[in-house]
C-alpha cells in the first residue's frame, strides 16, 4: 500500500516535470519574445531616425546626364529602386535594351535626382531611370546654390557684377565668389536687423501709444478738454515716432539700393539663366570639386543653420530654431503648472481624504481622464481657456485693444495650461503610487515624536517618494513635448519666427503664438509643396525633437537618481 502510494507520487512528479506548461516555461519564453519583439521596434525606430536624420545633411555629387532623347540635365542623386518595366514600354525598346532588361528579370533601376531650380522648371525632384541615359559625367564647375527663396539652384556662376563691373573669367569668379556672399550676407542681416528690430522697436511703441489714448478716452467721465490734451500729447508723441520711422526706412532703402549693385548671373545645364542679387545666397557647394574635409564642413554649416536660423522656403529649408524654443518654453511652463497641482491632487487623496465610494469614483475618474483622445483636450483648451478665460482677462485688462483679443486666442500660455490638464492624470498616478510606497511605520514613528501630519509629509513622506514623483514627471513631460492635436487648435502655427520673448516689458508674452517642432514635423511632412523637398526636414526634426525629449528626461532622471542616493544613504 506504501509502496503503491509512493510509486504514484514519483509518478505525479515526474509527469509534472514533463508537463512544461506546469511549470511555466512557454510563458516566460512568451513574455521573453514580446520584450524582445518591443526592443527590436524601438531600436528599429531609433535606427530609422538616426540614419535618414544624420544623413541628410551631407552633400553628395552632382550628376551631369545625357539623356538618349537628346536632352541635358543635373542634379544630386537621392536614392535609387528598382520596378518593374510596363510591357508596352518593353516592347518599344531596342533589342539590346530588351536583353539587358530581361537579364534582370523585367526590372529596370530609376533613380530620384535633386534637379533644385523650381523657379525654371516648376519642380524640382526628378526620376531618371538608368536605360534613359547614354552617359554621364560630373563635373567640376557644376554647384549647387543655396537660396532664400525658390530652393537651390544646379548648374554654373556664369557672371558676377559689382559696382556695375562685370567679372566673367571662371576663375576670378571662383576666386571672389564666396568672399562676396559673406559680404552680402552680411548685408543682409544688417538690413533684416533695422526691419525685424529698430523697426519693430518704433512700430511697437506707436502702437503702444495708440492704446494708451484709446484706454483714456474709455475712462468715464472724461471732459472735453481732458480729451484734447490726451489727443494733443498722442498727436506730438506719434509725431517723433514716425520721424524715427522715416529716417530707418530711408536707411534701409539706401542699404538696399547699395545691395543692388552686387548681383550675380546663375545658368543652368541647358543654357536658361538666372540673375539675382548675391545677398540672396546662403551658400554655394561645389560639390564635386570638395574633399572630404570641405563635405563635412558643408555638412556642420548646415547643422548650425538649422539649429540656429529661421525656416524658409515653406519650412523645408533652413532652420528650426523657433520650433525648437518653442517647445523648450512650452513643456516647462507646463512641468511648472503640472507638478504642483498633480503632486497636491495626489497628496489630498492619499494623506487627507477619508477612504471611501467618493474616492474610490475620483480614482476611477482620474485614471480614465489618462485614456482621453488629446484633441478633446485641445477642443476644451480653445473654448475654456482661450474663448472663455482669454476673453474675461482681455475685458478686464485689454480693453482697448478689443476687437482685436490679446489672450482670447490661441498662445501659449494656453498652450501649456492645456498640455498640464493633459498630463496631470499621469502624475496623480504615479505619486499615488509613490506616497502609497513609502512605509506607514515611517508615518507613525514620526506622529509618535510629535510631528504634526504636514510635518510628517514635508520631512518623511515626499522626501522618500521623490523619487517616484519625479518618474510621474519625467513621463508627463515627455508626452507633452511630443503631442500636437490639442496644440494645433491652442497656439501653435505653421511660421511664427518672432519668438514669445523679446526686450519689450513683459518679455516673455504669454499670449503670442509659437512654433512647436512636432508641428513643424506634420506640416512639413503632410502639407508642404513637395513631399520629397520636406523628406529630409522631417527626419531632421524628429531627430531634433527625440533627442531634446531624451535630454530632457536624462536631465530629470540625473536629478532621481541623485535625490535616491540621498535619501537611501544619507548623502549624494
Amino acid at each position: 500500500m506504501r509502496s503503491s502510494t509512493i510509486s504514484s507520487s514519483k509518478r505525479s512528479v515526474f509527469e509534472t516535470g514533463c508537463n512544461l506548461t506546469a511549470q511555466g516555461e512557454p510563458f516566460v519564453w512568451s513574455m521573453a519574445g514580446g520584450l524582445a519583439i518591443g526592443i527590436f521596434m524601438i531600436v528599429a525606430f531609433l535606427v530609422l531616425i538616426l540614419w535618414n536624420g544624420l544623413v541628410a545633411f551631407y552633400p553628395g555629387p552632382i550628376r551631369l546626364l545625357h539623356l538618349k532623347n537628346g536632352r541635358v540635365m543635373a542634379g544630386e542623386p537621392i536614392r535609387s529602386e528598382l520596378y518593374r518595366i510596363d510591357p508596352q514600354k518593353l516592347g518599344q525598346m531596342s533589342e539590346e535594351a530588351r536583353r539587358m532588361v530581361m537579364d534582370r528579370g523585367g526590372y529596370s533601376r530609376r533613380w530620384l535626382y535633386k534637379t533644385g531650380n523650381f523657379d525654371l522648371y516648376n519642380d524640382d525632384y526628378r526620376w531618371v531611370d538608368d536605360d534613359d541615359i547614354e552617359r554621364m559625367e560630373t563635373p567640376d564647375d557644376l554647384v549647387m546654390v543655396e537660396r532664400r527663396e525658390w530652393g537651390p539652384f544646379i548648374g554654373t556662376i556664369r557672371m558676377l557684377k559689382i559696382d556695375g563691373k562685370e567679372i566673367s573669367d571662371p576663375s576670378e569668379i571662383v576666386r571672389r565668389i564666396d568672399d562676396e556672399i559673406q559680404l552680402a550676407c552680411a548685408r543682409f542681416e544688417a538690413i533684416r536687423t533695422i526691419e525685424r528690430d529698430r523697426i519693430g522697436d518704433v512700430n511697437h511703441r506707436m502702437e503702444a501709444a495708440r492704446l494708451a489714448l484709446r484706454k483714456e478716452l474709455m475712462k468715464p467721465n472724461v471732459g472735453a478738454a481732458e480729451r484734447e490734451a490726451a489727443q494733443a500729447r498722442h498727436d506730438q508723441e506719434m509725431a517723433e515716432w514716425k520721424e524715427r520711422y522715416q529716417v530707418l526706412e530711408r536707411e534701409v532703402d539706401a542699404r538696399k539700393a547699395e545691395d543692388s549693385r552686387f548681383r550675380v548671373v546663375l545658368a543652368d545645364v541647358e543654357g536658361r539663366q538666372k540673375e539675382m542679387a548675391i545677398s540672396q545666397i546662403v551658400r554655394r557647394i561645389p560639390a564635386n570639386g570638395l574633399t572630404t574635409a570641405g563635405r563635412l564642413g558643408v555638412y556642420a554649416d548646415r547643422w548650425w543653420e538649422l539649429v540656429s536660423a529661421e525656416p524658409r522656403e515653406a519650412n523645408t529649408e533652413g532652420g528650426i530654431f523657433p520650433a525648437i524654443f518653442g517647445t523648450f518654453v512650452m513643456t516647462m511652463l507646463m512641468v511648472v503648472v503640472v507638478a504642483p497641482f498633480g503632486v497636491m491632487a495626489a497628496l489630498y487623496l492619499r494623506e487627507y481624504a477619508r477612504q471611501g465610494l467618493l474616492v474610490s469614483s475620483v480614482r476611477v475618474c482620474v485614471n480614465n481622464l489618462a485614456g482621453v483622445p488629446s484633441i478633446v483636450y485641445g477642443v476644451f483648451g480653445l473654448g475654456f481657456f482661450a474663448y472663455t478665460v482669454g476673453g474675461i482677462v482681455d475685458s478686464l485688462l485689454f480693453a482697448e485693444k478689443l476687437p482685436n483679443p490679446t489672450f482670447g486666442t490661441g498662445g501659449l500660455l494656453w498652450s501649456a495650461l492645456t498640455l498640464a490638464l493633459l498630463t496631470v492624470p499621469v502624475v496623480i498616478v504615479a505619486t499615488e503610487e509613490a506616497l502609497s510606497a513609502v512605509p506607514d511605520s515611517l508615518r507613525e514613528g514620526s506622529l509618535a515624536c510629535g510631528a504634526s501630519r504636514w510635518q510628517t509629509i514635508k520631512y518623511v513622506v515626499l522626501p522618500k517618494a521623490m523619487p517616484g514623483i519625479l518618474t510621474g514627471l519625467i513621463l508627463a513631460m515627455a508626452r507633452g513635448a511630443g503631442e500636437v492635436a490639442p496644440l494645433m487648435l491652442v497656439g501653435v502655427v505653421k511660421l511664427a519666427p518672432e519668438l514669445p520673448i523679446d526686450g519689450n516689458f513683459p518679455f516673455l508674452h504669454l499670449e503670442r503664438s509659437f512654433m512647436h517642432l512636432a508641428f513643424h514635423i506634420f506640416d512639413v511632412g503632410f502639407q508642404s509643396r513637395n513631399s520629397e523637398a520636406g523628406k529630409p526636414m522631417v527626419f531632421v526634426t524628429t531627430l531634433i525633437l527625440v533627442g531634446m525629449i531624451a535630454v530632457l528626461n536624462a536631465t530629470a532622471i540625473f536629478v532621481r537618481n541623485r535625490l535616491k542616493r540621498k535619501y537611501m544613504t544619507g548623502h549624494f
